[in-house]
């Protein structure tokens, strides 16, 4: 994965749940495991904005609940810090489900993506309303 400029602070743990941003009719996901994440013992996954993570569905349309996809986080409401010293939160915690090769599965975005899920993943910037 590319890496950001931003020190995303990783505010959501494993079993937290997720508003899906897209049209591919899911509604709730909730995070299973979080890939590349490094840490020690005892120590809980936990993911941030631009990470890549595993989430099963709790609600949605009949054919896809309970299922596992991967997911890409695009807005967390714990506060990160960019580059230039500007803090961003946001209202929700929301993803947008990806396939296998990281192309998004929905056709468009609802509500605004951070700019730092969009440099690791610029597929989704090619549906994305709103970039901030």
């Amino acid at each position: 994965m590319k890496q950001i400029a931003a020190s995303v602070t990783r505010g959501l743990q494993v079993g937290s749940k997720l508003r899906c941003a897209d049209n591919s009719g899911i509604k709730v996901l909730e995070i299973i495991s979080v890939f590349c994440f490094k840490g020690r013992r005892r120590m809980r996954p936990c993911g941030g904005v631009a990470d890549l993570v595993s989430c099963k569905v709790v609600s949605g349309v009949e054919n896809v609940r309970h299922q596992v996809w991967r997911a890409v986080i695009i807005r967390q409401r714990k506060e990160f810090r960019r580059a230039n010293g500007l803090r961003i939160s946001f209202d929700d915690n929301a993803a947008v489900v990806v396939t296998e090769k990281n192309e998004p599965k929905g056709t468009i975005i609802k509500g605004p993506v951070a700019k730092e899920a969009i440099t690791r993943f610029p597929l989704i910037a090619k549906i994305a309303s709103i970039v901030v």
